[in-house]
């Protein structure tokens, strides 16, 4: 009697186990469906006309028939190979600088010992709460003094200086979970600071690289306010800002819809690439203690 029991109440608890990972495997689908649509329509958007886009079902994401005109429209209005290669230039070097400082200046605050380390990082991560926008005049002020004025070394220069505390501080937290023990074990090899830098801790930091460089490289492509003041010809102009002032004036949707698909993808393409060293170096970083 005791046996058929046990054997009842077990089993209630599998299906009532299997039912809520059901449910829950639903919910989750469903929340996928949501996020991802305005990306599916903007793409879909992207291949038809004008009045498809108005007069057709939003649910239907096919189009009939697909056509390639909002892209030619696009590449009649802007060089968009010169803009799309200016985006890239500057989202590749921006990152790869941005890399060599911040890991460098993160290593130090994280293992050399001097006075005023724990003052120097506060100060450090308390410039992230300093909206961007109230350092504009003096950065500009800065790059008219420094001849630098529609030039990317003006966004390079700024990228650089100014906006590697985050990643300072994802540097910094990450070399705190390395053991001190490979350390330890290469200076007694005879191994120099530089050397335990670049032989032991960066081929050991690879998920953070990658997030940084993620986070870089999306911050550079999506970037509008600072290269609009900067640059002033059409020539330096990367393709987000190309496409902001194209919005500005641009009635067709289609075309609007086609030039944000040029936006995401590279930077879709990045994450998809790079995302398991991403997720890892989330989970890793900010956990630590000093």
């Amino acid at each position: 009697m005791k046996l058929t029991m046990k054997k009842k109440f077990y089993t209630s608890y599998i299906t009532k186990r299997q039912i809520s990972k059901i449910l829950y495997n639903i919910f989750m689908i469903f929340l996928c469906v949501v996020i991802m649509y305005p990306f599916l329509w903007t793409f879909a958007s992207a291949f038809k006309t004008n009045y498809q886009i108005f007069h057709e079902s939003p649910i239907n994401l096919l189009p009939s028939p697909l056509t390639f005109e909002n892209f030619k429209i696009l590449a009649k209005i802007y060089d968009i190979s010169r803009m799309v290669f200016n985006g890239f230039y500057l989202a590749i070097v921006i990152p790869v600088l941005s890399l060599i400082v911040s890991s460098m200046a993160a290593y130090a605050l994280a293992r050399l010992k001097f006075k005023g380390r724990n003052v120097i990082f506060i100060l450090l991560i308390s410039t992230m709460m300093i909206p961007s926008y109230v350092t504009l005049i003096p950065n500009f002020a800065i790059m008219v003094k420094l001849g630098l004025l529609n030039s990317h070394w003006a966004l390079i220069l700024r990228s650089i200086l100014t906006g590697s505390a985050t990643a300072i501080f994802l540097f910094r937290q990450y070399f705190l979970s390395i053991p001190k023990d490979l350390e330890n074990a290469a200076i007694v090899d005879g191994c120099s600071w530089a050397g335990v830098f670049f032989r032991i801790i960066l081929p050991n930091s690879k998920p953070v690289i990658a997030t940084v460089a993620i986070l870089t490289f999306r911050s550079t492509w999506n970037a509008y306010l600072w290269p609009s003041i900067i640059l002033q010809e059409e020539r330096l102009w990367t393709w987000t800002l190309g496409l902001k002032l194209l919005s500005e004036w641009e009635t067709r949707q289609s075309v609007l819809m086609a030039g944000s698909v040029i936006s995401m993808l590279p930077i879709f393409i990045i994450y998809i690439v790079f995302q398991k060293y991403f997720v890892n170096s989330e989970l890793s970083s900010g956990f630590t203690g000093v």
